[in-house]
């Protein structure tokens, strides 16, 4: 059997990511907060064919000792796809930004990305197989005003990625990232959708699924040749 984890999976562009790795054969450890109703409807999209794994990725400890008590349940297995996917938003102007919002962001996007990586990578190289996906997004490309915080978060998993990357390919593992623009999601709530399309060449929002079709090829055979980069899926809104 082949394992795949997607934190914050229960929802949005988690959520279409899982049944995009289930449809590929891969029984899915989906990582969700505090959501158990919207774990469960994942569970059931992916046809039962997964396993819930509640946990908060910004608290090192919790998550390390969840997916060591995974790994010692499954001494012969090993967690072979990581798609990095838990965010937040705590958007405001730097000026009038708390200092708690600043940390729930850079913990929950940036932080939980050590926590979760560092612990599933040694057994990818070990096998000398293993795909890393990050859900980064165009605010991490291009920055956007009012998402410092998020912006920051975002770029550092970016540069993360493309370091790790050259890091580990000579052990066949991959690391890349998409960075989705204006997906209709809770993430985009609040946001005055009518105003902003007009600004992207597709004149719409993007789909989750849209974002889960291209986290697919990556975390697929096929791009074994594809590593350290970051693929926009944002409509031409940003190139």
């Amino acid at each position: 059997m082949k394992y795949a984890l997607v934190t914050g999976g229960s929802r949005g562009i988690g959520r279409a990511v899982c049944v995009q790795l289930h449809k590929m054969g891969y029984h899915v450890l989906v990582n969700y907060v505090s959501n158990d109703q919207a774990a469960q409807e994942c569970l059931a999209l992916i046809e039962g064919q997964g396993t819930l794994l509640k946990f908060d990725v910004a608290d090192a400890a919790t998550a390390q000792k969840c997916l060591r008590d995974w790994q010692e349940g499954h001494p012969d297995d090993y967690i072979e796809v990581l798609v990095n996917n838990a965010g937040v938003r705590r958007d405001n102007l730097l000026i009038w930004m708390e200092e708690a919002d600043w940390n729930t962001v850079i913990n929950t996007n940036l932080n939980s990305w050590y926590h979760v990586t560092r612990l599933l990578l040694q057994p990818m190289l070990l096998h000398k197989y293993g795909r890393i996906v990050n859900v980064a997004s165009l605010s991490g490309v291009k920055g956007l005003p009012g998402q410092t915080n998020y912006s920051a978060a975002k770029g550092g998993m970016i540069a993360a990625t493309k370091a790790l990357a050259q890091e580990v390919a000579r052990k066949k593992v991959t690391v890349n990232a998409v960075a989705p623009g204006f997906i209709k999601t809770d993430m985009v709530e609040g946001l005055d959708e009518a105003a902003l399309k007009k600004d992207i060449p597709a004149a719409r929002f993007g789909n989750p699924e849209e974002v889960a079709a291209v986290v697919g090829f990556l975390a697929s055979e096929a791009a074994s040749y594809v590593t350290g980069e970051v693929i926009a899926v944002n409509g031409g809104l940003y190139t």
